[in-house]
């Protein structure tokens, strides 16, 4: 069955490399994947978006997602210019980088779910130009609030993406914000 993952993001905190963590993933277990960016006239802050598919078969669309079963927000403030709810399916799925409960995050007739992945790196020191970079930890959230992938494979992604002390810090941000999901 073919699910489609839109993020919702800044340039810099690393939602095109979360797309392809996904994929990666989940193509170590033997899936179809697919993933890549939409970008404009991006730079760093600015809005962005980032897709990527699964599929137990074969996958053939090779558009945008429109309508996605998850959408993730790397960057709540986000909200304000966009609209990261646009084309979810009913039964959907919002993963949501906040401190906030899922109750607590306005959105309302959706699935939520919540991770304070910014809170994780910042304490972990996971920074780039001294931005907190939050892929790694969503992408273990993710795991947790949708089965999509094994945390297993997410881990063993992380490893081959980084090595030495930098991958064992973005292995450990994923393995945090798995264990302090939220869902609503």
């Amino acid at each position: 069955m073919l699910k489609e993952i839109r993020i919702h993001g800044r340039g810099g905190q690393g939602a095109v490399t979360a797309a392809q963590l996904l994929a990666h993933a989940a193509f170590l277990e033997g899936r179809g994947v697919q993933a890549f960016p939409f970008f404009g006239a991006e730079r760093r802050g600015a809005p962005v978006k980032a897709f990527a598919r699964i599929s137990d078969e074969p996958i053939l669309v090779h558009s945008q997602v429109y309508n996605p079963d998850y959408v993730i927000i790397l960057s709540p403030n986000l909200m304000q210019v966009v609209d990261v709810t646009e084309g979810l399916k009913k039964d959907g799925l919002i993963l949501m980088n906040t401190a906030k409960s899922p109750e607590e995050t306005g959105l309302k007739g959706w699935r939520i779910a919540t991770v304070d992945a910014t809170g994780i790196v910042l304490g972990l020191k996971l920074l780039v130009a001294g931005l907190p970079v939050v892929n790694t930890a969503i992408v273990g959230a993710f795991a947790k609030a949708t089965g999509e992938v094994k945390l297993e494979s997410v881990l063993k992604t992380i490893r081959e993406t980084w090595s030495g002390s930098a991958g064992e810090k973005n292995v450990h941000a994923a393995e945090l914000a798995y264990e302090q999901l939220i869902k609503g």
